[in-house]
């Protein structure tokens, strides 16, 4: 797959582990409001996340409008960390020096932008890889403060903090599933806050790594992908729910294909369509970048076992992970004022 980055010399591939789902802790926090004082000063404050992800660095820089965020900027590279986190175990040090230049410059474009407050967090890529910690240490040497290594709890909650927030559900309780590169995280609460948490050791990423190696994947390839990520989820018991809301990539993805309502026929029939199609006209038809196109059949694969799971359709999220941070930094200014 052409990403645009240098050849890296990789490891013969290592025989995958079976995924793990994490219970995670039992302790959870009602979720970060927008507050509303922040909304309605005569300046309204500006702040700015860089999500370092096993598939991407992305920047947000928003701002409150009402009891809502306004995006006012975003930014994404492709960084691919995830890539040697299956392949070699541990991150090489051109990747990780990619993505601390690439985190500095998006600080510096977020306080251009006029942001206050800038949180750096880094996600499944620091937790999985051997050394995970040397990204981090780089990541603040090139930001110049401390990052944010979100614990697989952490970042069940950002998500579905901003997935609520800026989603309007009608019913309670709802699930959030979040998709990532190398992970998927999935909670199920109210507005009072999740009190369900669990992560699974298995993303698009990972899982197009592992599986699906022809372009287009070919049968074989799509169904043991189906029986890793069934799988991945079999152990987990979630509180029965009406409603349930999905965010991450693959999911914006599929919305931009049309799919609005993430339930068996839709999901079913999104993933026909994908794996039918080459890299580049998977690209052209979800509009999205060469990186993304190649790992879209994966994480179709699943949020399909993500929802037979859950036992109800899902519909995609206006906001997630970044959206969470941006409230949290936000609630913080306001308690802080």
């Amino acid at each position: 797959m052409a990403t645009g980055a240098s050849p890296v010399e990789f490891a013969e591939p290592r025989a995958p582990a079976r995924p793990r789902a994490r219970a995670l802790g039992a302790k959870v926090r009602a979720p970060a409001r927008i507050p509303t004082e922040a909304a309605s000063n005569g300046r309204r404050a500006r702040v700015a996340v860089v999500d370092v992800g096993a598939n991407t660095l992305r920047l947000l820089v928003a701002e409150p409008r009402g009891v809502s965020l306004d995006l006012v900027h975003e930014e994404r590279h492709r960084t691919l960390l995830g890539e040697d986190v299956e392949r070699l175990g541990r991150l090489t040090t051109e990747k990780i020096e990619r993505s601390a230049q690439a985190a500095r410059r998006e600080v510096r474009r977020a306080r251009k932008l006029g942001a206050t407050q800038v949180e750096v967090v880094v996600t499944s890529p620091w937790r999985n890889a051997a050394n995970g910690s040397a990204l981090v240490k780089a990541l603040e040497r090139a930001v110049d403060f401390r990052v944010r290594p979100l614990s697989p709890e952490e970042e069940a909650e950002l998500a579905y903090s901003g997935a609520l927030a800026l989603t309007p559900v009608a019913v309670e309780p709802v699930g959030v599933c979040d998709v990532g590169g190398g992970s998927t995280q999935l909670a199920v609460g109210s507005s009072a806050g999740p009190a369900w948490l669990r992560s699974v050791e298995l993303g698009s990423l990972r899982l197009t790594e592992r599986c699906l190696r022809s372009d287009p994947p070919v049968r074989r390839e799509l169904d043991e992908a189906r029986h890793q990520a069934a799988a991945a989820v079999e152990a987990l018991t979630p509180p029965v729910l009406p409603v349930g809301l999905a965010t991450g990539g693959t999911a914006r993805a599929l919305r931009r294909m049309g799919v609005e309502q993430l339930d068996p026929e839709g999901l079913e029939e999104a993933l026909e369509e994908l794996s039918r199609l080459r890299t580049l006209e998977r690209a052209k038809r979800a509009r999205v970048d060469l990186a993304r196109a190649h790992t879209l059949p994966a994480g179709t694969i699943i949020l399909a076992a993500v929802q037979a799971l859950l036992q109800t359709p899902m519909r995609v999220a206006d906001g997630g992970l970044r959206e969470g941070v941006c409230i949290g930094l936000l609630s913080s200014m306001a308690a802080s004022a």
